[in-house]
């Protein structure tokens, strides 16, 4: 379950690259344009500039580079040319890379033109409560912690956090142990150590946290058609705390 130096420092590598995608897509004008030309640019970008596999193609059947959940799709949203990206949109794109055999996965909640004050809300908080999950990783804390961070951020400012899918281990394969949950009590759960390395990728809903999956069986949307948001990096135990491994060139670890 845990990782060694060297292997750690492949995924740190993996989360680079990864992290220049994502400053690929900020500097897109998205209005108009749809989530296949979306995916289609990370694709090459990937392949043909990175020199690196989009991880995702071809896991558990799936054709694409990315999911694109747009307002009310809370995961695994399917790219399409016929989903065009409109002013007023949040938009979250979950992109995984491998590289030299190890992957990493972050995603990143996009607002798409002008958005409304709730919506800004939501994908405000949304950031700001997956950061509080990783501000509680430590050697002897526990994944309980985690999830009880998030989730009393997202409770506090009046939202839900989804329940039906977590963060993961991950490193050769994409998934891996443990499961890690974004809602939970302090003092439970897996004790964390150096070495383990997993996701962190809370999505929180406007309303309820009940979703449903949508008939092509990927596609998870919110049960009462509320706005969800998503954030996620990949995070590495340290001796003394946490390594952020996807961190993009536009963020700090907050204080």
């Amino acid at each position: 379950m845990t990782k060694e130096p060297g292997e750690i420092a492949l995924m740190a590598e993996s989360g680079r690259l990864l992290a220049e995608v994502f400053s690929r897509l900020d500097r897109l004008n998205l209005i108009g344009m749809s989530t296949m030309q979306v995916n289609d640019l990370v694709d090459n970008f990937i392949v043909d500039e990175l020199h690196a596999r989009p991880a995702s193609k071809g896991q558990y059947g799936y054709a694409y580079a990315l999911n694109a959940s747009r307002n009310n799709v809370v995961c695994h949203g399917v790219p399409s040319p016929a989903e065009v990206l409109q002013d007023g949109d949040i938009v979250n794109f979950d992109i995984t890379l491998e590289n030299n055999g190890y992957i990493a996965d972050s995603s990143k909640t996009y607002l798409v033109g002008e958005v409304s004050p709730l919506a800004k809300q939501l994908v405000r908080v949304t950031y700001e409560a997956m950061w509080k999950g990783i501000k509680a990783v430590r050697p002897g804390a526990r994944l309980g912690d985690v999830g009880y961070a998030i989730e009393r951020h997202a409770r506090r400012n009046g939202y839900s956090v989804v329940r039906e899918y977590c963060g993961h281990g991950i490193g050769r394969e994409m998934h891996e142990p443990p499961e890690v949950l974004h809602w939970g009590k302090p003092n439970t759960g897996l004790v964390l150590r150096e070495g383990m390395v997993f996701t962190i990728e809370p999505m929180i809903n406007q309303g309820r946290h009940a979703v449903h999956t949508e008939a092509d069986g990927w596609t998870v949307v919110t049960g009462d058609g509320k706005l969800s948001a998503q954030f996620e990096h990949t995070v590495a135990v340290t001796r003394h705390g946490v390594r952020v491994l996807t961190l993009r060139a536009d963020e700090r670890m907050p204080n």
